[in-house]
């Protein structure tokens, strides 16, 4: 039988993912934030603010896309919007981009879909965060693990992910 600080010790430790670890071995402020997570949600996102009572425009997923069918990027916008494609190729130097393959996205990021996070991932992904990212002090993503998020300044994001700020919402320009 475990003892109180036993529990808790167990309970963090088993809240440690590679995007915890990292954002602890770097010394980078952060803060990690837990939740219910309820496995019928329909959008791990969009439940994410919910349950934490944040805006949605202020939570960002990570989506991994196929750049020109031969290498992974990643993708990291608002809970509340939906990727543009075409604006996530053009902001990453390709010429087409599409969503890839669950198998081969939860292969190289080490994580499972609804619970990639930008960082810590096994391998380094070329990353563009929506330029939305930049007018908030402090923005969500996920810790690597659904109903884990971690909260941080939008500049140390792009810092520890060597991405850029680029726009990959909103609708088609024609």
């Amino acid at each position: 039988m475990l003892t109180s600080f036993q529990a808790i010790r167990w309970s963090v430790l088993r809240a440690m993912t590679p995007a915890i670890n990292l954002l602890r071995k770097t010394g980078v402020p952060h803060q990690v934030h837990s939740y219910q997570h309820d496995p019928q949600a329909s959008s791990y996102g969009l439940e994410a603010a919910e349950k934490m009572g944040l805006p949605a425009e202020q939570v960002f997923k990570t989506l991994v896309v196929s750049l020109d069918g031969r290498q992974l990027a990643v993708a990291v916008l608002p809970v509340s919007e939906r990727l543009n494609l075409k604006q996530a190729a053009k902001a990453l130097g390709a010429k087409k981009a599409e969503m890839a393959d669950q198998a081969e996205v939860e292969k190289s990021t080490g994580y499972i879909l609804g619970g990639i996070s930008p960082l810590g991932q096994k391998k380094r992904l070329p990353t563009v965060i929506d330029a939305s990212a930049q007018s908030f002090e402090l923005v969500y993503v996920s810790a690597g693990r659904r109903g884990l998020e971690i909260s941080l300044a939008p500049d140390r994001l792009q810092a520890l992910t060597h991405a850029q700020f680029g726009r990959v919402t909103g609708k088609e320009h024609l």
